[in-house]
């Protein structure tokens, strides 16, 4: 074999090589992706199924219940047109509260009921992913055109 034919191969082999390398990295990468979800999306299946996933909208105000002595923590979670009943077991971030936007991380039950095993909270209260601002700026103008004026 010639010396010209040896480079050639060697330089075939690593190229084959890396290309091996990144496709692993690509293939692996992609089964970590977690994308974003609306309650909306939630409620008309457009979720992954027994697949976790994020899902994210503001903690609806009132919804939030604990017992004494107890982590698990229920509230709902909404994007003023569907909402979608959250269940958490640990301790909650300081930033959480009703009315605050969150994204929560887990599966969601055969109950409909989403098991959280992550509850994360905004820092900055402007922001917020592109995906749930666009589904609460448009689901809250249409909740608030269908509110009744105040009297008065």
């Amino acid at each position: 074999m010639t010396p010209r034919r040896k480079r050639l191969w060697v330089v075939l082999g690593i190229l084959a090589g890396v290309s091996a390398s990144v496709a692993l990295a690509v293939v692996a990468g992609r089964q970590d992706i977690s994308f974003y979800y609306v309650p909306t999306q939630v409620a008309l299946g457009k979720e992954p199924r027994d697949k976790d996933f994020r899902i994210g909208g503001l903690v609806m105000k009132g919804s939030v219940q604990r017992k004494p002595g107890d982590m698990t923590v229920h509230f709902v979670l909404t994007d003023y047109a569907h909402q979608v009943p959250v269940q958490y077991t640990g301790v909650l971030p300081d930033l959480f509260r009703e009315g605050q936007g969150i994204i929560a991380h887990g599966q969601l039950g055969p109950n409909g009921v989403f098991i959280a095993d992550e509850v994360l909270a905004k820092h900055d209260s402007k922001y917020m992913p592109p995906e749930i601002a666009a589904s609460l700026k448009k689901n809250g103008a249409n909740a608030a055109a269908a509110a009744p004026m105040p009297k008065g």
